[in-house]
């Protein structure tokens, strides 16, 4: 089946304000339009995180559809949504800098979770998604004494971030190691993300 393809007269829909998925899209060189809808993010009581993420994603995505004259000529549309996870339990963001330092002594000198979905829709019908799927990375920071875990939460970098740190910025001095998509991380797998684009015939061509 022919799809529209991203180009600059009918962009990809980013139905996020996160700024790193911003960046990562922007960097590939495709034309994004940012619209960002009003959704509630707040697990259920006992819900499972991959529960949780199939959910909120697939609210995301109908949300930004129910806004037709935000994304009227936009080809496509991705939604996402990253979550931290150790063991069965979210890791969210934090509040403050001292809930910033209570979860960098959590995850700090173990391994966590980082799983990210996505979901892609097109302007036949922009609230049914097309492509759906869940990108898991693990990440391991190192131990740390607690006075340079409290200067790292008072540099602010990691306060709207789920784990209370930034893999790409400062908070990098920390990472021993990650298996798996590094841009996952971040916010976004970008791997996964275009090469889905290109089979589902989204993208004519990359790069």
């Amino acid at each position: 089946m022919t799809r529209p393809t991203i180009c600059k007269t009918s962009p990809l829909c980013l139905g996020s304000g996160s700024p790193r998925r911003r960046e990562l899209l922007s960097g590939l060189g495709l034309p994004i339009r940012i619209v960002v809808s009003d959704v509630e993010e707040d697990a259920n009581e006992g819900e499972h995180p991959l529960a949780y993420l199939e959910r909120v994603t697939l609210d995301k995505l109908c949300g930004v559809a129910a806004l037709p004259e935000r994304i009227a000529g936009c080809s496509s549309m991705l939604v996402a949504d990253t979550i931290v996870r150790i063991d069965d339990k979210i890791i969210g963001k934090p509040v403050g800098v001292d809930g910033a330092l209570e979860l960098l002594r959590l995850i700090c000198g173990r391994e966590h979770i980082v799983h990210t979905r996505y979901a892609v829709s097109v302007a036949a019908n922009f609230a049914i998604p097309v492509i759906e799927r869940t990108v898991t990375s693990r990440v391991w920071l190192r131990a740390a004494p607690d006075e340079i875990l409290r200067r790292y939460a008072n540099t602010g970098e990691g306060l709207d971030k789920a784990g209370a740190y930034a893999v790409q910025g400062i908070g990098a001095f920390l990472v021993e190691r990650i298996e798996g998509s590094y841009s996952n991380v971040v916010g976004l797998p970008v791997c996964e993300v275009v090469r889905d684009l290109l089979e589902h015939g989204m993208l004519e061509s990359f790069p």
